[in-house]
């Protein structure tokens, strides 16, 4: 399976933004953003002027790992939610949000995506009562997300349950924090994807 390997720091430098790769490290004074912001490689601190095709690609560069979404992936969800009605750069976002890995990250169980993803790849989480370990599964109205048994007496799902308490979850979640579940209760709304994204640059890029 494709997947990014490198520094996630190096990510939001190369963005200019913080995309929190790294959970509670993103909000520490250990981020890279706010010791070095400048670009990674030599020419990183160079004053470039971005051209136009320059900005499409790098808001959907910083859409794609914001999400951890690789580029034949991504690039996938564009064409289908070309496919659907309304707006395309909307129909995008909210189709992402609804991949299964952001839904253990939003409902308050991980503390990055990546972790949600890895949590789970070793099927520590079920949809609908079955074992599940397919991180890009899209969710639906009605389904629910939680936590499999044999995890939940782990020290990691202890840490996780404990730091859910303080979390809120979007009103697209109804999240039961004792019993570490949540049910998707309606399809997520363009305002509630929690990053400042300039969709039409997306839809731009691809449409050319």
């Amino acid at each position: 399976m494709a997947r990014y390997t490198g520094p996630a720091c190096k990510l939001c430098r190369r963005e200019g933004t913080k995309l929190f790769l790294k959970g509670d490290r993103c909000m520490s004074g250990k981020c890279a953003i706010d010791r070095r912001s400048t670009a990674p490689g030599q020419h990183g601190a160079a004053n470039k002027k971005q051209k136009e095709y320059g900005m499409q690609l790098r808001e959907k560069q910083k859409a794609k790992r914001y999400y951890g979404v690789l580029e034949k992936q991504f690039k996938n969800y564009f064409a289908e939610a070309a496919r659907k009605e309304g707006m395309t750069g909307e129909n995008l976002l909210k189709l992402i949000e609804r991949r299964l890995d952001n839904v253990v990250y939003r409902m308050g169980m991980a503390e990055s995506r990546k972790e949600a993803r890895q949590l789970v790849l070793h099927e520590h989480f079920e949809l609908n009562g079955k074992k599940v370990n397919i991180p890009s599964i899209i969710v639906s109205a009605g389904d629910v997300v939680a936590v499999r048994e044999n995890f939940r007496g782990s020290a990691k799902c202890k840490s996780l349950a404990e730091g859910l308490q303080t979390k809120n979850a979007p009103k697209w979640l109804d999240v039961d924090k004792t019993n570490l579940s949540a049910k998707v209760v309606a399809l997520p709304a363009r305002d509630d994807v929690d990053f400042d994204f300039n969709e039409q640059l997306i839809v731009e890029h691809y449409s050319k």
